[in-house]
């Protein structure tokens, strides 16, 4: 099924149409609820501990081979098909087992982002205050991704130890008791790897903490890098982020140093347990031969995988799982919003029902945030709500929307909601994109927004009308201009209820006026509509004023009934005033250029044509992802100055020259060790052979010799080992850090085009990553 993939490659770049669609299985939702898979560690250990038994007896049989026995060629076919077999039942087996694994590892990943993106969207906001964006994105660029691998070696917990006896009771019925030497000293490792995994699960924890704080720091400074620069702040932030990352480097040089104690386990604990096998072996007075050595060799090369290699890295991938599991977890029981259901179907009744409402946005308040609130809103009817800074407004209307926990009282909503925040939300996309936000497309509805939320004028000084892409969080325009998309977005949506947070106060008094009476007075004169307003003028048209103070409801009623009542305006709006003093948001330096001197609203003589047609006419819908700046993309394979570049940045060339020298030793050492062995069972096979020729019995070779040149390829053996895999962790984590400064850097140097082309998370997730894990392969 890959290769119409592999056709399409040669031909062309790969696009993402060209890929398969997901299976149901496999997609988020599904994966959020079921999780299942099929294993084959068992059987793939089985034949991997049988292939060994097999070779020894191929060797034997081959020694003392006899063409005068009968069925001797018979017996050779024999262990061959056997042989063949046990190799081929392996390698599917090992390729079914990866496949499953590794499939339930993505499953599981998949599930866990689809729950923490869930649980982000249901947060309340005592919640959000104990996280932040960087502690998301970690979760789900770092945490998620031990899933993938500690499904492959979880097995490997009890299969190493299975392994490590079926070993011994092989070694025991061909070499005696002299197995136990070796097998002992593996126990010992096995107990030293199960400890270093505790060690291992503290620094992980230390090291996620570091790592969260430093994405939080970053993210507020991508966030707030325009007021950074503007101070010329970026060699002090440089330094603040340095400071953590030093950190955070540390507690991962301790981690790295750790997993490069077991690296140097498996390199040579293999060697060092044949050497203790062997030399107990011959000091208890027997010879070797061939056969046993071979034996030896590949059971330990098995024992060396699973035990040394396969039941650390499992042992640190459970560890490491379960510091992810516990983060996610502290993050999925974080406080939610009550789900009160208040938001009820319209059924052909539009109403907003608010009856002696009480609530508190902290539960520990003795104060509460509203109190004793009482109203209704009906459709056709405009409720402004008004009072001081600090009276409640805004919380009114976290209410309606069912984000105030609720104490006492009752909310009832009765139809679709529509929210306008006080604060604009725009994504990386075209204006267009924003304002459909994946509705249909229809021009004569989409033109009558654009008018009514006057960004017409506004749409000819963008180089590409309203298919113009905005920069994360909508940089490339002004505060009011976000405002409006933000405004046109509701209105696009067609909904019964609409909820203005302060809306008129980002905007310019000619734009505020005609937002009032063309938008809320036009086009929003048949839905329900609570407008948050300081804009005292416009109060006179409003159906219910509501009149706030210290979060109870000081007064409610028409204009003409408030003024009977004695509220006096004036002095609310002085005193108001006083507090602060709502102005417009400033425009940008590069649109303020434009349209300083110009009201946003439509001029006659328009020439720029403000929509383009040309998009619309051949799609419905807008694809959001269609609309952002495409992401560079590579092809073709690693060169070696990626890699030079990579290993530049952690040491010196003399350092990687030593570093490939002790590497060539140290594979020469291993070499020569076997090959010393398997040479001094070859001059014992040739000496008995030539002792019995002459009835001679008593001739044996040099024993200090032997042992003494198999002690010192040991020892060396296990120098170059410690040496080569201490030495690359070190190079690996200091290319690491040297990356991230040189990243760092360039991203507080790079233009505000950058950031506003570039979405904070993806340079987030970059942030993130400590060194590929790929980098670890060379270890």
């Amino acid at each position: 099924w890959i290769n119409p993939l592999f056709k399409i490659g040669h031909k062309r770049r790969l696009e993402d149409d060209d890929m398969y669609s997901v299976l149901p299985e496999d997609r988020s939702q599904h994966l959020g609820e079921e999780l299942q898979g099929f294993l084959f560690p068992s059987f793939q250990a089985i034949f991997g501990v049988l292939l060994p038994t097999y070779i020894e007896d191929l060797i034997t049989y081959s020694q003392n081979y006899d063409s005068s026995e009968s069925g001797a060629l018979t017996k050779a076919y024999g262990y061959t098909v056997v042989l063949n077999i046990c190799f081929f039942t392996r390698s599917i087996l090992h390729h079914f087992f990866f496949y499953y694994t590794k499939r339930i590892g993505m499953r599981l990943r998949v599930a866990m982002c689809h729950m923490i993106y869930h649980k982000t969207l249901r947060l309340s906001n005592s919640a959000i205050g104990k996280t932040t964006t960087g502690q998301i994105v970690n979760l789900l660029s770092n945490d998620v991704n031990r899933f993938d691998m500690v499904t492959v070696h979880l097995h490997n917990l009890w299969i190493g130890p299975l392994v490590a006896i079926a070993v011994v009771i092989l070694l025991w019925m061909e070499i005696g008791i002299s197995s136990l030497a070796g097998m002992a000293l593996l126990i010992i490792l096995m107990l030293l790897q199960s400890f270093s995994g505790k060690l291992f699960l503290s620094l992980r924890s230390k090291t996620a903490a570091f790592t969260d704080t430093r994405l939080r720091t970053m993210n507020e400074v991508i966030t707030g890098i325009r007021t950074i620069k503007m101070y010329a702040w970026e060699k002090s932030f440089a330094e603040l982020i340095t400071r953590l990352r030093r950190k955070e480097i540390f507690m991962v040089l301790r981690s790295s140093y750790l997993n490069g104690m077991n690296l140097i386990f498996f390199d040579t604990a293999g060697k060092v347990i044949l050497f203790v096998t062997f030399t107990t072996y011959v000091l208890l007075g027997n010879m070797i031969t061939v056969s046993q050595v071979f034996l030896a060799i590949t059971l330990y090369q098995v024992v060396q995988i699973t035990g040394i290699l396969l039941f650390p890295v499992a042992i640190e991938g459970v560890a490491e799982t379960i510091v992810s599991v516990r983060r996610i977890k502290n993050f999925l029981l974080l406080d939610e919003l009550p789900q009160y259901n208040h938001q009820l179907p319209s059924d052909g009744k539009t109403v907003v029902n608010v009856h002696d409402f009480t609530a508190f946005w902290d539960k520990e308040s003795r104060t509460p945030t509203l109190q004793g609130l009482s109203f209704t809103v009906r459709p056709g009817e405009l409720l402004a709500v008004v009072g001081p800074v600090g009276a409640g407004k805004s919380s009114l209307l976290g209410a309606v929307l069912g984000e105030l926990p609720l104490s006492q009282g009752k909310v009832s909503v009765h139809g679709r909601i529509a929210y306008v925040s006080q604060q604009p939300w725009v994504f990386s996309g075209t204006v267009r994109s924003n304002i459909l936000f994946g509705k249909k497309y229809e021009k004569e509805q989409y033109e009558k927004v654009i008018k009514a939320c006057a960004l017409e004028k506004d749409l000819q000084f963008l180089e590409n009308g309203d298919l113009t892409v905005i920069g994360d969080q909508g940089t490339t325009l002004s505060g009011g201009q976000k405002a409006r998309v933000n405004l046109a977005r509701a209105l696009y949506q067609d909904a019964d209820i609409y909820l203005l947070d302060d809306l008129l106060s980002a905007v310019d008094a000619e734009v505020s006026r005609h937002l009032f009476e063309q938008c809320i007075c036009q086009v929003l004169h048949e839905k329900i509509t609570i407008l948050v307003t300081h804009q005292w003028q416009y109060l006179k048209d409003a159906s219910q004023i509501l009149l706030l103070e210290k979060g109870e409801m000081v007064q409610k009623g028409t204009y003409a009934e408030l003024l009977k009542s004695g509220v006096d305006f004036a002095s609310l709006l002085k005193k108001e005033n006083e507090e602060t003093e709502p102005s417009p948001v400033p425009e940008s330096p590069t649109m303020r250029t434009q349209t300083s001197s110009e009201s946003s609203i439509q001029s006659p003589q328009s020439s720029t044509p403000l929509l383009k047609e040309a998009a619309a006419k051949d799609q419905d819908t807008e694809n959001i992802e269609d609309t952002l700046s495409e992401e560079r993309r590579l092809e073709g394979k690693v060169g070696f100055k990626t890699y030079k570049n990579y290993f530049r940045a952690g040491a010196p060339w003399s350092v990687i020259i030593f570093l490939i020298l002790v590497n060539i030793a140290a594979q020469v050492a291993y070499t020569l060790q076997d090959w010393w062995l398997l040479n001094w069972a070859n001059e014992e096979s040739t000496l008995n052979i030539m002792a019995y020729e002459k009835g001679n019995t008593t001739e044996m070779l040099d024993l200090n010799w032997y042992l003494g040149i198999f002690s010192g390829l040991t020892v060396t053996s296990l120098l170059f080992g410690v040496t080569r895999s201490l030495l690359a962790l070190y190079i690996l984590v200091n290319s690491s850090q040297t990356l991230h400064n040189k990243m760092l850097k360039s991203i507080l140097r790079a233009p505000l085009l950058f950031f506003d082309r570039n979405p904070a998370v993806g340079l987030l997730g970059h942030m993130a990553i400590l060194f590929p894990e790929s980098m670890l392969l060379w270890l």
